[in-house]
């Protein structure tokens, strides 16, 4: 028996209304930042360093001069973040951009391998209005496609009813029984001892190697007792990590133990990742170094520091906050899809 190919007539019809709702939903996010006096902006998807997550794998590829046969190493971007940001440092205070990412060896009913990101930043804002900038994106694209709940697996969300804001320490007591700052040092460290936060995973059942780090058991905990939890009737905005755990967020001015950096949850599934951005070049270098021995530790490889973007941050970047959110997610979100690939205009590679 031939196999269904998405290009046939029939099999591509079956979706064609969810790719018409996506348009207007892209529609949508485009009017919603024009209208707010936001740039749209374009940065190249090539970059000597796709950015610095530890656990994200990426496609490599090599830059050749003309006529050369040996050329430079160069990757497709995780997120146009580090760009981004250099735009600021340019001169930018507003600006958004919808872009291809490309993550390797992702892909299941959530992930993609090359998928749509949008992402935008604000000078002089912290993470509290990326906060409720995403609540107000959310609602318009929703009101694009008439809708007002949105749905996966089997939960369902108001979008326009009051959403539900929680610290991550807050979320750790609620859901997991844990007192999370009691298990963190005094002072804030890229490495905290994990024996504590393992004694708490194992009271409540959870299965930990004595080799984890405290970024393992923790998200073992996030897994196994918090996720399930977020976004279960309204949709949740988890706040407040721990500072070894911020990316490029900043510290919080009020506790140094915490960033400032959220995440949004709908029905259980992640929106988004939003920061207020971290200025500082040297903590930032020092972050990245830290990344940087993590990634060759655990997986025999690392990628390049951008040297350029730390320059950037030396020369000078103001106070900002940005915000990361996966398009395909809140295309699913919004017409009631369970697998990524039914919002995709092309499903497969």
């Amino acid at each position: 028996m031939t196999e269904k190919k998405w290009w046939q007539p029939e099999i591509y019809a079956q979706k064609r209304a969810i790719l018409a709702k996506r348009e207007r939903i892209i529609r949508t996010i485009r009017t919603f930042f024009e209208r707010r006096g936001f740039s749209q902006v374009q940065t190249p998807v090539l970059q000597v360093c796709p950015g610095m997550e530890v656990h994200i794998k990426t496609f490599e590829t090599q830059l050749l001069p003309p006529f050369e046969a040996k050329g430079q190493p160069r990757y497709l971007h995780t997120s146009p973040e580090l760009t981004m940001k250099k735009l600021l440092v340019a001169g930018e205070e507003k600006i958004f951009q919808l872009c291809p990412t490309f993550r390797n060896a992702e892909e299941g009913e959530t992930h993609f391998p090359e998928f749509t990101m949008l992402e935008w930043y604000r000078i002089g804002a912290t993470y509290t209005k990326m906060m409720q900038d995403t609540i107000d994106l959310v609602r318009a694209c929703a009101k694009a496609v008439g809708c007002d709940t949105a749905t996966y697996n089997g939960k369902r969300n108001p979008l326009f009813k009051r959403w539900e804001k929680l610290t991550v320490a807050q979320a750790f007591q609620k859901y997991a029984h844990i007192d999370l700052w009691r298990t963190l040092p005094d002072q804030p460290t890229l490495e905290p001892d994990p024996t504590a936060l393992r004694k708490e995973a194992e009271k409540q059942g959870i299965q930990c190697s004595v080799s984890d780090r405290f970024e393992d058991i923790f998200f073992r905990i996030m897994f196994a007792k918090v996720e399930p939890h977020l976004g279960e009737k309204v949709p949740t905005i988890l706040y407040d990590y721990p500072t070894c755990l911020g990316a490029l967020a900043r510290k919080s001015p009020k506790n140094p133990l915490v960033c400032e950096r959220f995440e949004a949850y709908v029905c259980g599934l992640e929106l988004c990742n939003a920061f207020s951005e971290l200025t500082d070049a040297k903590e930032q270098a020092q972050r990245f170094r830290y990344d940087q021995q993590m990634q060759k530790k655990l997986y025999g490889t690392c990628v390049p520091i951008d040297t350029d973007f730390l320059q950037a941050l030396e020369q000078g970047m103001p106070a900002c906050a940005g915000n990361a959110v996966g398009v395909d997610r809140l295309v699913m979100l919004l017409t009631g899809q369970s697998d990524i690939h039914d919002v995709l205009w092309v499903p497969r590679l």
